[in-house]
C-alpha cells in the first residue's frame, strides 16, 4: 500500500511517499524550485502543490501517481467552512457568500479547493513541464483516495509515530493550523488521542513571529535569527512579555496587548543596526517562552503521567528552547521531529493514514535518520561535471583527503549521499570546516553572507560527545543545546556561541558512514572529534540538491574546495 503524504498550505511545501509503513522518500519543494519556504507570491494559477517533490517521491517508489493508494493532506478545510460542506468528499467553488475565507488562502479560488485538481488531475499536469506528466498524466480521482488530515494531527503524528516511543505524551505548538496552534495528546502504539488544545488567536508561534518581524527579519523564515540573537541580551523586558501572555488551567493561555510598537518603539528596519535595545527584547521574549512552554509541559505531565515527550510544529524548532525542556522540565526523555515544521506535516499526514488503512497495531517505523531526499551516483556526478567542463579529479580515500584539506583550515562544500529532509543539513548536504580557528564563525558568516550575530554548530563523534558537551549523548538532529565544557572551549572557539553553548549533531557509523569516516580522519590528524557543519546555501537561497546546484553555489561562493561524490573541485 502506497501513500503519498503533502503539505502546501502556509509555507515549506514537501512530499513524502511511505509504502507498507517504511517511508521510502521525503523531500521540501523548494530544493527542486529553488525557490525559499516554497513562498509564492503569485496568481492562483501558478501557486503549486509540491509537485516536483511529488514527482521525485513516485521515481524512487518506481510508480506513477495513478498506483498511489491513498493520498494524505495535511490540513483539513472542512473546518473553516459551513457545516453543511463538511460531508461532502470534495470542496466546490464557489462557496455561498455566507463562508468566511481563511486569511492565508490567496483568494476564495485557493486550488487546493477546486475540484478539478481532486477530479482530475490530469488536467493540472497538461501545463507543466514534460518531466512531470510522466508519473502524473492520466490519474483520475479513482485511482487514490484523498484524506485531508488536520494540520496539529499531522504534526503530532509526525511527532510521535517516528519517535523511539511506544507510549508518549505528545505537544505540537506553531503559528496556526485551521483553527489550533497548541495541542495536547497522549500517544500509545499507532494511536494518538488528543486531551486538549489552544485556538486561535491564542499562538506563542504567532507571538515569536511578530517580533521576529519586529525586528527587521522575515516571518515564518527567520525566528532563528531571533532565537541566537537574544543570547546577547539582557531580561530587561521579560514583565512586558509575562503581560502578554496569561497560562490558565487545562494547559490553556492567553496572548493579547501585544501592541509591539506602543511597548518598545518603532519596528526595526532590515538596514539598521542592531542595538542593546533588539537584544533584550528577543532575550525576554525568548526567556518569557521558555518559561510558559515548562509550565505548559508541567501540566502536560500531571495529566498524562508519561516519563516520554515527543514534540513537534515551528516552535519545536528552537533548540534553545527544547534544551530547557530536557533540562528543566518533567520528562525523563525528549524526542524532536526533525522536520518540526509544516514540511513535517507531509510524513505525520501520510503516517497518520497509513496506520489507520492498515490498522496497523504496533510501530513500523523509528526515525533514526533525515536522509531521505534525492541522491546521486558517482556516475551521474561524473556525468554532470565533464558535461559541465568542471575540472575534477577522483579521490582515492575521500574521508583521508577531506580530512587533510579541513586540516588546513580551508572551507569545503560536502556533497554526500541521500539529501536530508527538514531544514538542518546533517552531512549531506553540507559545509564544513575545522573549529580550531577562532576566527572560522566569523569567515564562514562572510561566506554565506549572514549575520555576524550568528553562531555556526559543530557536528561531534557520538562516542566522544560526552567528553567535550556537557552531558551529551545521541542528539544526531541539531535539535537541542549542550554546553561546551569549560576545559575543551579554548579548543572549538568556533561553535561556541557566546553563551557557551553549542547546537550539536551527533553522528555514528549507521547514520551517515562517510560521513563519519570523516569525523574520525580529522580527529586522527587534529585530536579534534568534532567540524563546524553548516548548510550548503547561501543568502536567499535553499540548501542544494542537485549536483548542479552543487557546482552553482560552489564557483558563485569563496569556498576552498567541493567534495561531491568521490570528486575533488579545487580553486586554485
Amino acid at each position: 500500500m502506497y501513500v503519498l503524504g503533502i503539505n502546501a498550505v502556509f509555507h515549506d511545501s514537501a512530499a513524502c511517499i511511505i509504502k507498507d509503513g517504511q517511508l521510502l522518500a521525503a523531500a521540501e519543494d523548494e530544493r527542486f524550485t529553488h525557490i525559499k519556504h516554497g513562498k509564492r507570491p503569485v496568481p492562483f494559477s501558478t501557486w503549486e502543490l509540491p509537485f516536483h517533490a511529488i514527482d521525485y517521491c513516485l521515481k524512487v517508489a518506481d510508480i506513477h501517481l495513478s498506483e498511489v493508494d491513498h493520498i494524505a493532506y495535511s490540513f483539513d478545510p472542512n473546518l473553516l467552512v459551513p457545516e453543511h460542506y463538511a460531508k461532502k468528499p470534495t470542496i466546490e467553488i464557489p462557496f455561498d457568500p455566507a463562508v468566511q475565507y481563511h486569511s492565508d488562502w490567496l483568494n476564495p479560488w485557493d486550488p487546493l479547493l477546486i475540484t478539478s485538481i481532486l477530479n482530475a488531475p490530469s488536467q493540472l499536469i497538461d501545463g507543466y513541464p514534460h518531466h512531470l506528466q510522466k508519473r502524473f498524466k492520466g490519474t483520475t480521482l479513482n485511482d487514490f483516495k484523498w484524506h485531508f488530515v488536520e494540520h496539529h494531527v499531522s504534526h503530532a503524528a509526525s511527532a510521535f509515530l517516528p519517535s523511539p516511543f511506544t507510549n508518549a505524551a505528545v505537544m505540537t505548538l506553531d503559528g496556526r493550523g485551521e483553527l489550533a496552534t497548541t495541542t495536547y495528546n497522549i500517544g500509545a502504539g499507532n494511536r494518538i488521542h488528543r486531551i486538549g488544545e489552544v485556538k486561535m488567536p491564542h499562538s506563542l508561534g504567532l507571538l515569536y513571529e511578530r517580533l521576529t518581524t519586529y525586528l527587521g527579519f522575515l516571518h515564518s523564515s527567520d525566528e532563528y535569527k531571533v532565537m541566537a540573537l537574544a543570547s546577547y541580551g539582557k531580561p530587561e523586558f521579560v514583565k512586558d512579555f509575562r503581560e502578554m501572555i496569561s497560562i490558565s488551567d487545562g494547559g490553556q493561555y492567553i496572548i493579547q496587548n501585544e501592541r509591539l510598537e506602543e511597548r518598545f518603539g518603532p519596528t526595526r528596519l532590515r538596514h539598521e543596526e542592531f542595538t542593546s535595545h533588539h537584544f533584550n527584547i528577543a532575550h525576554s521574549l525568548q526567556y518569557v517562552l521558555e518559561e510558559t512552554v515548562l509550565e505548559l509541559t508541567d501540566w502536560l505531565y500531571r495529566e498524562t503521567k508519561e516519563e516520554n515527550l515527543c514534540l513537534a510544529g515551528g516552535v519545536a524548532l528552537n533548540c534553545v528552547l527544547n534544551a530547557r525542556i530536557r533540562d528543566k522540565g518533567p520528562f525523563r526523555n525528549v524526542w524532536v521531529q526533525p522536520a518540526a515544521g509544516d514540511s513535517g506535516t507531509a510524513l505525520g499526514a501520510a503516517e497518520w493514514v497509513d496506520v489507520r488503512e492498515r490498522n496497523s497495531q504496533q510501530k513500523d517505523f523509528v526515525m533514526n535518520h533525515v536522509y531521505w531526499g534525492p541522491g546521486y551516483s558517482d556516475a551521474e556526478i561524473e556525468h554532470f561535471l565533464k558535461w559541465a567542463k568542471v575540472p575534477y579529479r577522483k579521490m582515492a580515500d575521500i574521508a583521508e583527503e577531506t580530512a587533510e584539506i579541513l586540516a588546513q583550515d580551508k572551507i569545503i562544500g560536502w556533497y554526500q549521499g541521500r539529501m536530508e529532509f527538514g531544514p538542518r543539513a546533517l552531512g549531506s548536504r553540507s559545509i564544513l570546516a575545522s573549529p580550531i580557528s577562532p576566527t572560522m564563525q566569523s569567515r564562514l558568516n562572510e561566506v554565506k553572507d549572514r549575520e555576524d550575530f550568528r553562531p555556526v554548530a559543530p557536528v561531534v563523534l557520538e562516542e566522544d560527545a560526552g567528553e567535550w558537551f556537557e552531558g551529551a549523548e545521541y542528539s544526531p538532529f541539531m535539535l537541542f543545546i549542550y554546553d561546551v565544557k569549560a576545559d575543551k572551549a579554548d579548543k572549538i572557539p568556533a561553535v561556541r556561541h557566546t553563551d557557551g553553548t553549542a547546537r550539536i549533531q551527533t553522528i555514528n557509523a549507521e547514520q551517515h558512514p562517510e560521513y563519519y569516516r570523516l569525523l574520525k580522519a580529522f580527529k586522527r590528524k587534529t585530536g579534534v572529534p568534532i567540524l563546524v557543519n553548516t548548510s550548503f546555501n547561501t543568502l536567499g537561497k535553499p540548501i542544494v540538491s542537485s549536483p548542479r546546484d552543487a557546482v552553482e553555489c560552489f564557483w558563485t561562493s569563496p569556498f576552498d574546495a567541493l567534495i561531491i561524490g568521490s570528486y575533488l573541485i579545487e580553486k586554485k
